[in-house]
């Protein structure tokens, strides 16, 4: 097996144990095995880390934008060097294939680069006075230091976007990483360090999920909060963040509708979803998971995309050929089991899969189910792994009409061949995401982020330093 190494704690520029040495072991979910260990941080850590993200942020905010994006830059190409290693990191540690983990850790070096950019484009405004003598400007200014949660299924690329933001914006940052998979997001964070970025400007801490949320949210030094997860917990974290009069960008679960038109093109539609649905194993928060197909196409797609499902191959991802690796943890095999038994019991039809593969790691069938009722558990909830559900419509109303249904409005998909049809679902699904005709989701120019309890900001396109820049308003006269 290939080298995995343990993974210390990032405080002030310097990587080193817990101060109380105690550590949580590291997991490979193909084989249920531990293959490493990652420092605990306990609340002495977390005032040092605190301490150090604010004396980083006073070097940080006084350094020039250009200066911010040529260390940014150097970090890219740093992260693409190493982009072999630290994706064989990921896939021990989060079990995707070998050739996922790459992907992810060669977009997160053209994440950083996009937001290098935008460093250097955080403009403010002259604004017309109303008498000679008079000047109005607004300033951007950087908010504070930054406390970052991110999850497990994208150690990098949720990790990568909130880090790039901050540090283009000028804030420094505390990124309390997932402790089953913490190699591959200190590989990021090392990236930084050794292209020079000063000393306490990124941090990167993990431990207890809940008692470093409540630790770093409420503490003064902190002035903005990112986090990425379940609504539940966002909700809870919100709440907290707005209770001490701090920024939150909130990035939560889902449950993608996709609509598919009786005018599509059935062989895209099924060739692409299939794809998007079993990526990653079906564990991503923008996952296609309600399929909504015209009554008069739903038996030839139904088809289609179980072959395709059918097709997957399943296996430890640092095997040659495997399309879908195991889940991530043991945990979500349970879950995933309840909810396929309460659909079929609710006469819903398995056409696919449903079952776990073996019995070494967490690997699970890719599944699909049709004829699903609305009441099952699975149409309500995020199922958040490798199971399609395709229901029948006879109208676009009706299909809008379920897409909405739910409170989510994180992704949705459609597609058409009407220009008509189009335009209706990009005005009328309530998500904050909508690709029609592809998967055009997730680049780092565009938008990244829900409504309603999908959560509230961006975490890509010229909208996301935003969220980590105050506006100041300077007038003069004379």
């Amino acid at each position: 097996m290939p080298a995995y190494p343990d993974t210390l704690l990032l405080i002030d520029g310097q990587r080193r144990p817990s101060n109380s040495g105690r550590t949580l072991p590291v997991f490979n979910p193909a084989t249920a095995k531990p293959i490493g260990t990652v420092a605990w941080a306990d609340t002495s850590d977390l005032d040092q880390a605190l301490d150090a993200s604010a004396r980083g942020f006073e070097t940080w905010r006084g350094t020039p934008a250009y200066e911010r994006a040529k260390l940014m830059r150097r970090a890219a190409d740093i992260l693409r060097s190493r982009a072999d290693e630290i994706a064989t990191w990921m896939t021990l540690e989060q079990g995707k294939p070998l050739e996922q983990s790459r992907l992810e850790t060669l977009a997160g070096a053209d994440i950083i680069e996009w937001f290098a950019g935008e460093a250097q484009r955080a403009y403010g405004q002259v604004i017309p006075g109303r008498a000679p003598d008079i000047l109005q400007m607004t300033l951007k200014l950087p908010v504070g230091p930054v406390a970052a949660f991110t999850p497990w299924n994208f150690p990098i690329n949720q990790a990568v976007r909130k880090l790039s933001a901050a540090l283009a914006a000028g804030c420094s940052i505390i990124v309390k990483a997932a402790e089953e998979t913490p190699a591959s997001p200190a590989g990021l964070i090392g990236a930084f360090i050794d292209a020079g970025i000063p000393a306490g400007v990124v941090n990167l801490v993990y431990g207890v999920p809940a008692d470093i949320s409540e630790y770093l949210i409420p503490h003064p030094v902190i002035r903005k909060i990112s986090f990425t997860g379940s609504t539940a917990v966002g909700k809870r974290l919100a709440s907290l963040a707005g209770l001490h009069m701090k920024r939150a960008t909130m990035e939560l679960g889902g449950h993608a509708p996709v609509i598919i038109a009786e005018d599509a093109d059935l062989e895209q539609a099924a060739k692409t979803m299939v794809a998007a649905k079993f990526r990653n194993a079906g564990q991503i928060c923008v996952a296609p998971t309600r399929f909504l197909v015209h009554e008069s196409v739903a038996e030839s797609f139904t088809e289609r995309f179980a072959d395709g499902a059918r097709a997957i191959r399943v296996g430890n991802g640092l095997d040659d050929g495997v399309d879908m690796g195991p889940l991530a943890n043991d945990r979500r095999i349970p879950a995933l089991e309840a909810m396929i038994n309460d659909a079929t019991t609710r006469h819903a039809r398995l056409v696919t899969g449903g079952r776990r593969i073996g019995n070494e790691g967490w690997f699970f069938e890719p599944t699909v189910l049709a004829d699903v009722p609305t009441d099952a558990r699975i149409m309500n909830d995020e199922p958040f792994g490798p199971v399609a559900i395709i229901n029948r419509f006879a109208s676009l109303d009706e299909a809008i009409g379920e897409a909405n249904r739910l409170p989510y409005g994180l992704a949705a998909f459609g597609f058409t061949r009407s220009s008509a049809t189009a335009t209706r679902l990009g005005n009328e699904v309530l998500a904050g995401m909508m690709s029609i005709n592809h998967y055009g989701l997730a680049l780092p120019e565009v938008p990244f982020g829900g409504t309603r309890d999908s959560g509230y900001g961006t975490e890509g396109g010229s909208e996301a330093l935003d969220a980590y820049l105050d506006t100041r308003l300077v007038t003069r006269k004379g």
